[in-house]
């Protein structure tokens, strides 16, 4: 793999250079626009709203819209100034916590950090160091002209940094529905969590695949083929259950699977 970025881990008086690598892929079926007719790609291009001429990539500009309509221009030279001091180039380690107690909705996206040779041992020590006393690093880094919170945690031998959200970008969950008083019966949250105990177990990732994605792989190969799509009939919507009786059966159903 190959880096996405470089930089230094810092915490205490402590640096350390490492490279960043993606952790994810996504294999998510990717469709193309074609024109119906020759199934030609059809392709976009960057226009300017004033006039709709193209404008070559050279000619593209970053602006920051601090009114409708109205931009600041930023050269790369000025962003690179700006967010070196926010700290770019440095995941800054500034405290350490347990991992239960940050909310997984924060997590955006997660990168392997992995040392270069010169700072292998402290790598490793800080890597050792995390495992022995379950905890995270909560950081800040600037990445690709933006400063992201971050967390730094052990996992298989390697630190994994998972880039977070900002606080004041978690919507809150407001609901006026949630808001209603509605009556639950014991008996019905006792099946609720009998079900839940059916269905517990330990996660294993090699027991999950993308079953839709698998679908259309198949489905392209066979009309590659020339063999024709039969088209799966979607299952039609039962009517209004009593919920009691809903959930009895579900306890069986989850019973007799697990």
């Amino acid at each position: 793999m190959r880096p996405i970025w470089k930089g230094a881990i810092s915490f205490g008086l402590v640096t350390i250079p490492v490279g960043l690598y993606s952790a994810t892929q996504d294999k998510r079926p990717r469709f193309r626009q074609l024109r119906d007719s020759d199934h030609s790609r059809v392709r976009y291009k960057r226009v300017a709203e004033s006039d709709g001429q193209e404008v070559a990539f050279e000619n593209i500009v970053k602006g920051y819209e601090i009114d409708k309509g109205r931009y600041v221009v930023f050269t790369p030279e000025e962003l690179e100034g700006v967010l070196k001091g926010a700290g770019a180039g440095t995941v800054d380690v500034i405290q350490f916590v347990n991992q239960s107690e940050i909310n997984p909705i924060y997590y955006r996206s997660s990168y392997y950090l992995a040392p270069e040779k010169t700072g292998a041992k402290a790598y490793k020590i800080l890597l050792n160091a995390l495992t022995d006393q379950d905890m995270v690093g909560i950081a800040k880094v600037a990445i690709r002209e933006r400063e992201y919170l971050a967390t730094l945690r052990s996992e298989e031998g390697v630190i994994v940094m998972e880039t977070m959200y900002w606080p004041d970008e978690i919507r809150e969950p407001l609901f006026e529905i949630l808001e209603e008083e509605i009556e639950v019966r014991d008996e019905e949250v006792q099946m609720a969590s009998m079900i839940i105990n059916n269905l517990a177990g330990s996660f294993d990732p090699s027991a999950w695949h993308d079953e839709s994605r698998e679908a259309v792989e198949l489905a392209a190969q066979k009309k590659a083929e020339g063999e024709e799509i039969v088209l799966a009939e979607s299952p039609q919507p039962t009517g209004v259950v009593d919920l009691m009786e809903a959930l009895k059966a579900s306890v069986e159903a989850t019973k007799a699977a697990s």
